[in-house]
């Protein structure tokens, strides 16, 4: 058979089934399998080599599915749980069920191994110790709810890092798979730990179980594995806990978040950071300005009319408030000599002789070198 020449194609020349629809062009090709089928099946007589060619024995179907290229949702099988996100999110989510938590109250005694402040929502422990968490909800969570808890770094500058123990904490459970994760859960052996193919993120979570009877929580029993001030872990930065109630896909129902500090005194460093949390407080509230008082005017000084021999002294007190020793001091011997003044004038005053009085009728006094009348 002689190949056609590209010189003999000419542009104008129509293409078939190109403008024809989706649907129109699947009846064609399956008009044209079906010829070729029965073709095939006259040379080679049977029916086992087609049946293999033609989608592995399946009978072709007879007319279009549209559901044909439909991609079937991936997240809702089994066993498979959807990617997690590169941030955690940490905000409380009571979600349908009203998920809650709740810990068990302790004071602030040094010999406290666990302890919950309310003020600051944060958890002080010890290494290696037990926390038991509450776990409260409304209403029942489906069949097959886990319970899924999640470490991360509070502080904006450390939350895309990864929360791990330290070196030193980690060589010391030899070769264990779960050696690297920071919290574990306690008195459970269904619980199953994970790390995140895409994110790195360490997880553990745990078979959510009803309460029993005459209870209304289910607890949980949490354990921090490394301090808070361990170098090459945490290293003295703060970090959040993410508690979540999950579907068996994967698919959040509720989630609560909070604070932990591992240390050696739990009860101590509560007291502490909540005393300086209150402090804050109060400082940071707006004082109300006070309105300013006017000064009271001094009293007007009664000016005292002099008598007219000027004998008479001002019979009226005045009280000075003095502020300092010494000034009272100088001032009181000031006060002193001016009341020893007034003292000698009374004195002089008292030795002038009075003039002797006139006779009120006869003769009046001779002045001397002065003659009577009668002389």
């Amino acid at each position: 058979m002689e190949e056609q020449s590209l010189e003999n194609l000419t542009l104008s020349q129509t293409l078939p089934l190109s403008q024809d629809s989706f649907l129109q062009l699947w009846d064609n090709v399956a008009s044209s399998i079906s010829m070729s089928t029965e073709g095939a099946q006259e040379n080679w007589q049977t029916e086992g080599p087609v049946d293999m060619l033609l989608l592995n024995g399946q009978s072709f179907p007879e007319g279009f599915d549209e559901n044909l290229f439909n991609i079937p949702d991936v997240s809702s099988k089994d066993g498979i749980t959807p990617p997690s996100s590169t941030v955690p999110v940490t905000t409380d989510y009571p979600g349908d069920h009203d998920f809650c938590l709740q810990f068990q109250k302790s004071g602030t005694a040094k010999s406290v191994t666990s302890t919950y402040s309310e003020i600051l929502n944060k958890l002080y422990c010890q290494l290696d110790k037990t926390n038991p968490v509450e776990i409260l909800v409304g209403k029942e969570p489906p069949v097959g709810a886990v319970l899924r808890a999640t470490a991360v770094y509070k502080k904006t500058e450390h939350v895309a890092e990864v929360v791990r123990r330290c070196p030193h904490h980690q060589n010391g459970e030899g070769t264990s798979e779960n050696r690297s994760h920071l919290i574990r859960v306690e008195g459970s052996e269904r619980a199953q730990y994970y790390e995140d193919v895409h994110t790195k993120r360490q997880s553990v979570t745990v078979p959510y179980e009803p309460p029993q009877l005459g209870s209304e929580m289910t607890t949980i029993l949490l354990k921090f594995m490394c301090n808070s001030s361990c170098m090459g872990g945490m290293n003295r930065r703060p970090i959040l806990t993410i508690l979540t109630l999950e579907t068996p896909e994967g698919h959040v129902l509720g989630r609560r978040c909070f604070e932990v500090r591992v240390c050696a005194c739990p009860g101590r460093d509560r007291k502490t950071e909540e005393e300086n949390h209150n402090k804050i407080k109060t400082e940071a509230k707006p004082q109300k300005k006070r309105k300013s008082v006017p000064a009271p005017e001094p009293a007007p000084v009664k000016k005292i009319k002099s008598s007219s021999s000027g004998d008479e002294e001002d019979r009226e007190i005045f009280t000075l408030q003095i502020r300092g020793r010494k000034r009272y001091e100088l001032l009181k011997e000031i006060y002193d000599g001016y009341q020893l003044l007034d003292k000698e004038k009374s004195k002089t005053k008292t030795s002038i002789k009075e003039p002797l009085p006139l006779p009120c009728s006869g003769k009046r006094l001779l002045k001397k070198g002065e003659r009577s009348e009668s002389d």
